[in-house]
């Protein structure tokens, strides 16, 4: 089984819709057995007292516009033990790829990647801060389609 986990900055908006879509895209392939799917945030931001924000209002949106559920997700944070945990790191950015590497101690096993470098490259468009959540999902699920294609 490989397990891999979406990382962004607050985990409210990129990363859970990573997850979600690729939740989705492994479903409709039959091959949900084989993969673990989570997603984690870099930052405490969304994380008050232990208790997590949920995703997003226009993010769970963008997810339901595409028949996708994230119905209970909270934000959690990325920790060290992680590492031992998960096969895959996928960013959304070049600051998440930093902090990861902070977080985690480093990638001795090469395991922290971006999601666009499945792509055409680059970052995954934040919507925090453009508001333009249809972009960032299409960039996603762009993203989550090619690295699945890449572990199949």
């Amino acid at each position: 089984m490989t397990k891999i986990m979406f990382v962004c900055h607050g985990n409210i908006c990129r990363s859970p819709m990573a997850e979600f879509i690729m939740k989705k895209l492994v479903k409709e392939r039959g091959v949900e057995d084989m993969f673990a799917i989570a997603s984690c945030a870099t930052s405490t931001e969304e994380i008050y007292g232990g208790h997590g924000n949920p995703v997003y209002p226009p993010a769970k949106e963008q997810l339901k516009l595409h028949g996708i559920s994230c119905e209970g997700k909270r934000a959690v944070q990325l920790v060290k033990s992680d590492y031992d945990k998960y096969d895959l790191f996928i960013g959304m950015d070049g600051m998440n790829i930093r902090n990861m590497h902070r977080i985690l101690g480093g990638d001795p096993d090469s395991k922290i990647h971006k999601l666009k470098d499945y792509t055409v490259g680059g970052d995954v468009s934040d919507p925090w801060y453009s508001g333009d959540f249809e972009t960032a999902f299409n960039e996603i699920y762009a993203g989550c389609e090619a690295l699945l294609n890449t572990l199949l």
